[in-house]
């Protein structure tokens, strides 16, 4: 009865459910899903998923909305308190749109895509620290890193580069791309010298890098990256993620920062093209 209405529909809200949305069971042959009939959210004009996590569901099956990015809006955590929250803030712009579009910089709306909260984040940060890794040199996005601190900078922010020592896959491989690209010397940072200073810092932008700031090697004992120094992304006040996908990094290990909702903005896809978009919004 209503699976047709769904492409003219301005908005999807999904409470905790995934196989039965699946867009995967049209063309994923040889999974528990293919060839069951789903609901077609995928085709609505914005979808806001308000999950637990981005886990697949019970057939196991990887759900491709979750990293489709453009009109998918990601609110991750527990479903009570998400829709809590939710509500909350239509109450607030009903009484004070004012207000609401000169908020502070965690307050990108639920209904935004993840491409415009990213653009408000930005557009508000006075410090900046970007994390390379090397997802940025498989998108070989050095050039689009440079374009896009060059704006932030002009627009005002202090940008910084953390460069972790074992990024990419040999020592120095980040300041090797960085350099291909003209990013100046004095604004790369080892480890030791900022990671004190994300807490103070307004947006954090992860190009391409996973296992390097996975808080999990804090407590996720038994797995290969517990006890591993990472930079402490996770403490700054807004986290801007451009990965190709949520898949584990190298060790293995899922990244919790991918499942926090609040103050992490996911840009999935191929780096180049989120930061050439990022720098035509901006």
């Amino acid at each position: 009865a209503i699976n047709d209405q769904f492409a003219d529909t301005d908005a999807v809200i999904v409470i905790g459910a995934n196989d039965v949305l699946n867009p995967a069971a049209r063309n994923a042959e040889g999974t528990p899903i293919y060839g069951m009939p789903v609901l077609n959210v995928d085709q609505a004009k914005q979808v806001i998923i308000c999950n637990f996590d981005l886990k697949p569901g019970y057939a196991g099956v990887e759900n491709p909305l979750y990293s489709r990015g453009e009109g998918v809006a990601l609110c991750l955590g527990d479903a009570k308190a998400t829709l809590s929250n939710l509500m909350d803030r239509l109450d607030h712009a009903e009484s004070a749109p004012a207000a609401s579009t000169a908020s502070s910089t965690s307050s990108a709306t639920s209904s935004a895509t993840p491409l415009q909260s990213a653009t408000e984040v930005l557009h508000n940060a006075k410090s900046v620290i970007i994390v390379p890794g090397y997802g940025m040199a498989l998108a070989q996005a050095q050039q689009e890193v440079k374009q896009l601190a060059d704006k932030l900078a002009k627009g005002g922010a202090d940008v910084k580069y953390a460069i972790h020592p074992v990024a990419g896959r040999m020592p120095g491989h980040m300041n090797v791309l960085l350099a291909e690209a003209n990013v100046d010397y004095d604004s790369l940072y080892e480890m030791e010298a900022i990671n004190d200073q994300f807490a103070d810092t307004d947006a954090v932008i992860v190009i391409g890098a996973n296992d390097v700031l996975n808080p999990a090697a804090r407590n996720a004992e038994g797995t290969p990256i517990y006890g591993m120094p990472v930079l402490n992304v996770d403490q700054a006040k807004q986290v801007i993620i451009c990965n190709f996908d949520l898949k584990p990094g190298y060790a293995g290990v899922e990244n919790p920062l991918y499942s926090r909702g609040e103050g992490v903005t996911l840009l999935i896809g191929d780096a180049k093209k989120t930061l050439s978009d990022l720098i035509d919004t901006l």
